[in-house]
């Protein structure tokens, strides 16, 4: 995983917030480059032992309702760059024309996508992100254009590196759609709200990177899975 050099930065990168996480990230290229073969290696593995899965999820999401098998929505990566993200669609077609936050007992959900989504599974389709390097396991979830419009210039920094599978937000916010219930607007509540709440975390988990903290989350994220709770303060 390559950190360009700093004049190399989009101009909005440029500035001295994100240049004290660029310097944390500069005296860490080992860790770096073990996260990119760790990420080839990891994803091309699972990519073969889960490609029965994929088949089945290919299948009854198509049986269920009309539509593409995968949500390829536009998310934003290392340097703020755009790529259409793999996800297993769990959705009505067309249900990104609302509301890009998802919350509870969302009518857009459709009926296999709401195992799907109970499951986790509709994340799986990231190892073909990771394995392509437009994703890495672990990092800031990737967000759409409409709200990194609204980051704040240490905010920015979180493009230092590419988008993630996962990360201390992911495993802190899992309940993020609950979060959102009731709220008359819920692309505000999650921008004023949620969102900088999330990005500290983010933030920290810059200035604390290393290669082995990054397995640790993994590992977070498993038994998050399996039904362990973590809080944050």
């Amino acid at each position: 995983m390559r950190l360009v050099k700093w004049e190399a930065l989009p101009a909005a990168m440029q500035t001295p917030q994100v240049r004290e996480y660029y310097d944390i990230l500069s005296k860490k290229r080992g860790s770096l480059l073990c996260k990119r073969l760790f990420d080839i290696g990891v994803s091309a593995v699972m990519l073969v032992i889960l490609s029965p899965v994929f088949l089945v999820l290919a299948v009854v999401i198509k049986l269920d309702s009309p539509g593409p098998v995968f949500y390829r929505q536009v998310r934003l990566t290392q340097y703020g760059k755009p790529f259409r993200i793999f996800k297993f669609r769990t959705m009505v077609q067309g249900a990104d024309k609302g509301s890009q936050v998802t919350v509870g007992g969302d009518s857009r959900i459709t009926r296999v996508g709401k195992v799907i989504r109970k499951c986790r599974l509709d994340e799986i389709g990231q190892l073909l992100d990771v394995f392509r390097g437009t994703m890495t396991f672990v990092g800031t979830r990737p967000e759409v254009p409409k709200y990194a419009a609204s980051y704040t210039p240490e905010m920015l920094a979180t493009f230092l590196l590419p988008a993630g599978v996962t990360s201390l937000t992911s495993i802190y916010y899992k309940d993020e759609e609950r979060l959102l219930n009731g709220a008359e607007d819920s692309d505000r509540v999650y921008v004023e709200k949620i969102l900088p709440g999330k990005m500290r975390y983010n933030l920290e988990g810059i200035r604390s990177f290393g290669f082995f903290k990054d397995i640790k989350i993994m590992g977070m994220t498993f038994l998050a899975m399996l039904g362990k709770e973590y809080t944050h303060s």
